[in-house]
């Protein structure tokens, strides 16, 4: 199985109203349930791992995440609030608004032994439950704890709006990356967390930490990875007549992690033995899948029979 932990919420998306008027509507989102949902809609048994509300807004995430087959097992339901947040585009990046102080994702804690990591094939976390206590420590102390038994996977998927102290945000991810072995992030991640376009240079400075691979998302421009032993390796973006990039770099995410495991690679043993032409194949895989996402509107990634084959 393969499991997300982290933000499962409701996007309000701009829209316009019949009359004109500019409205929003609501659309289940969250980079980690997004990802959970581009896992399990290939037909990989895939769950969510986190706080999980049952008010009105969580009963219509758990009845997305049940339609695209994602495994709520390891999630707490609680009587706290969803995470609301509200999105505006600037130059076709979607900005965000959170509502978030007292939610059931901000506040869940990771229970030792609640998770059977050996019988886990990998485990990713990222988003926003990673930048405030209490979620933020103790999902740390889960990926420490799921390292030793299976494969991590990483993504900051970064939400300047939310982060108040910059450098100890800064601390966190550098912690989170320090014990993944799959990073993954955006430029624009990239940008805000270290400036600059260096991403060679902090690729070899995280798998001289313990990572086996390391990727750059970089929109229309593609995909560009280190792996430990394989080098480096570009995929570019398939072209496509983009509706929003809601959900792209999940969409990435999940699908990238899926065809590791269907090409036996998930185990991070068999990861660092990868060819240069498997981590291609992989990564070409992912950014099919995620130009699929970015022709439709929000987080939708693709069923398994809408994705060409070979």
């Amino acid at each position: 199985m393969l499991l997300s932990c982290g933000d499962a919420l409701i996007d309000f998306v701009p829209v316009k109203a019949q009359d004109g008027r500019d409205a929003y509507v609501p659309v289940v989102g969250g980079s980690c349930l997004n990802i959970a949902v581009a896992m399990a809609r290939l037909g990989v048994p895939a769950g969510l791992v986190g706080g999980l509300s049952k008010d009105m807004f969580g009963q219509m995430i758990a009845d997305h995440a049940a339609a695209s087959k994602v495994d709520l097992r390891y999630t707490d339901r609680s009587d706290t609030e969803a995470t609301l947040a509200f999105v505006r585009f600037v130059d076709g990046e979607p900005h965000y608004a959170f509502y978030d102080e007292t939610t059931a994702a901000r506040l869940w804690t990771y229970t030792p032994g609640s998770i059977p990591f050996a019988a886990i094939d990998c485990i990713h976390v990222g988003s926003t439950t990673l930048i405030n206590d209490p979620v933020s420590t103790s999902t740390l102390e889960m990926a420490k704890a799921a390292r030793e038994l299976t494969t991590v996977s990483f993504d900051p998927n970064c939400r300047p709006s939310l982060v108040r102290d910059k450098a100890d945000y800064g601390r966190r991810m550098e912690a989170f990356a320090a014990n993944a072995d799959i990073v993954r992030m955006s430029d624009v991640d990239f940008d805000f967390l270290y400036g600059g376009t260096d991403y060679a240079g902090k690729a070899e400075s995280l798998l001289s930490g313990g990572a086996v691979l390391v990727m750059v998302t970089r929109g229309g421009k593609g995909v560009i990875a280190w792996h430990k032993t394989a080098g480096m390796v570009e995929v570019p973006a398939p072209k496509v007549d983009v509706v929003d990039t809601i959900g792209a770099g999940d969409t990435f995410q999940g699908t990238t992690l899926v065809a590791l495991k269907e090409a036996g690679l998930i185990d991070k043993e068999a990861l660092a033995g990868a060819s240069a032409d498997e981590i291609r194949a992989a990564l070409t895989f992912g950014v099919t899948c995620a130009a699929i996402t970015c022709s439709r509107a929000g987080a939708n990634p693709p069923w398994r029979h809408e994705v060409p084959k070979g």
